[in-house]
């Protein structure tokens, strides 16, 4: 999965997308302008490639990649404070949010947002309010709502970051977080969301942390096969797919070069890598990279998390409900 440059689609990017080695683009607030521009951009890449699996990280508070023309999602910490602690309430406007957030992408014929955070806010400098609560029980409870609102639109959901980010306070884009405590602390408080949610079956995608957790593996979680394959798969019995974060972030660098990482993510256990904000990395990957034969169980097609054709919608015909998810969005601001 690649990134675009800019507003249109230019004459290199038409050409990377054609290529088999990618299956999908993420979008960034660079790439945005308005609702219209947007739709033409999608559209474009359609043409290109009418499978491609086309993404962004629109989850709500400050990570929402598109404004004009879209509902200011709130921050998922603020539903339940926004609630006053009433769980009830705070559910069902967890449900209409992930209903709000998805049906809009899904109107300009986006496939998937990066979400939900599952995540318990600790001490992290990057997760802080990204997290629906600093109680794993809760954060489970309102992430499943979440999620069956995003499914009632037609979008499937991708949980991150695996096994968890909060309990760390560097932020992986930037630097390369460590965290020291036991496997058993980690999967009695931080693995607490995405084992309920795997479960419960909510969850078609995985994104890992750039994380160290050296007790557990020498790796960062997203290239450790101990925590993909061992823990997640065979522990867990997650059978969806499993994206990488962003092979361009600080805490990826640990694996070497574009190619060196691709290779290792893959070898890991992940179905899809993500290369972003480096055209050569792109580049390199797609010019070098030899792709390896995958383990039977690691050939997940990602194109198979896009949105059903007949739930797809260039105009919100669900009105009422969207305007009344509008006005949740607003109270919970």
């Amino acid at each position: 999965m690649l990134d675009l440059l800019s507003t249109q689609l230019s004459a290199i990017e038409s050409e990377q997308v054609m290529s088999p080695k990618v299956g999908g683009v993420i979008l960034f607030s660079r790439n945005f302008v308005n609702r219209s521009q947007l739709i033409e951009l999608v559209q474009s890449l359609r043409q290109c490639r009418p499978d491609l699996l086309i993404a962004v990280d629109h989850e709500g508070g400050r990570v929402q990649r598109f404004r004009e023309g879209f509902t200011h999602i709130p921050a998922m910490g603020n539903i339940l404070l926004a609630a006053e602690g009433n769980m009830t309430l705070a559910k069902n406007w967890a449900l209409e949010l992930g209903f709000l957030m998805a049906i809009e992408l899904l109107a300009c014929d986006i496939d998937l947002s990066f979400a939900p955070v599952l995540d318990v806010n600790g001490v992290s400098e990057v997760i802080g309010l990204r997290s629906f609560s600093e109680n794993p029980q809760e954060v489970a409870v309102l992430a499943e709502q979440f999620v069956l609102g995003m499914a009632q639109a037609g979008m499937a959901a991708v949980g991150k970051h695996f096994p968890g980010h909060g309990s760390v306070a560097a932020d992986s884009h930037i630097a390369k977080p460590v965290d020291e405590r036991e496997e058993a602390s980690i999967e009695e408080w931080d693995m607490v969301p995405f084992k309920a949610l795997i479960r419960q079956k909510c969850l078609q995608g995985i994104m890992p942390a750039h994380v160290i957790y050296p007790k557990v593996s020498a790796k960062p979680a997203g290239f450790s096969s101990y925590w993909l394959k061992t823990i997640l798969r065979k522990k867990l019995g997650f059978d969806g797919v499993i994206f990488s974060d962003d092979l361009g972030m600080k805490g990826a660098t640990v694996a070497g070069d574009y190619c060196q990482r691709a290779k290792a993510a893959l070898d890991a256990g992940c179905n899809m890598i993500l290369v972003c904000n480096d055209p050569q990395g792109v580049a390199d990957i797609i010019t070098h990279f030899e792709w390896p034969i995958l383990e039977s169980n690691q050939a997940h097609n990602a194109s198979s998390l896009r949105a059903k054709k007949q739930q797809m919608m260039l105009s919100l015909d669900n009105e009422q409900r969207w305007k009344a998810a509008k006005v949740i969005a607003q109270r919970c601001q």
